[in-house]
């Protein structure tokens, strides 16, 4: 890999973290199916992980239903303790709204928050 360009791989192990957490904590409204994960390496964000939406427009143009990609980013993801991991990976989930349209929810709307304490809410749930 040249410096400076970005490489994706696939990651199961990012894929079956998150079908746990949507199983465990009843996010029915998750489709699975329709989550890709990947892992990625040599991207200057600072980011552990960060979410993809498919804007409606795409899945009308492409004939495709709603899909959503969970990027971990390896330089910061990979060195994070397991509960760490899970923590992010929830924090990400919560930008799914529960229309699972293909849009993202925001840090902050009128009805709620992604935020530590949310994320820390959820997490010892699982844990439980």
């Amino acid at each position: 890999m040249k410096k400076g360009q970005m490489d994706w791989t696939a990651a199961s192990d990012i894929t079956l973290g998150v079908r746990l957490i949507v199983k465990k904590l009843n996010l029915d409204y998750i489709d699975c199916r329709r989550i890709i994960c990947f892992r990625s390496s040599g991207s200057v964000s600072r980011a552990r992980a960060r979410i993809w939406s498919f804007p409606r427009i795409w899945q009308q143009a492409l004939s495709l239903p709603s899909y959503y990609i969970i990027e971990v980013l390896s330089q910061h993801f990979d060195k994070l303790s397991p509960n760490d991991k899970q923590r992010v990976l929830i924090h990400e989930l919560l930008h799914i709204p529960k229309n699972f349209s293909g849009s993202l929810v925001p840090h902050r709307t009128h009805y709620a928050r992604i935020d530590s304490r949310r994320v820390e809410g959820l997490f010892k749930l699982l844990k439980n």
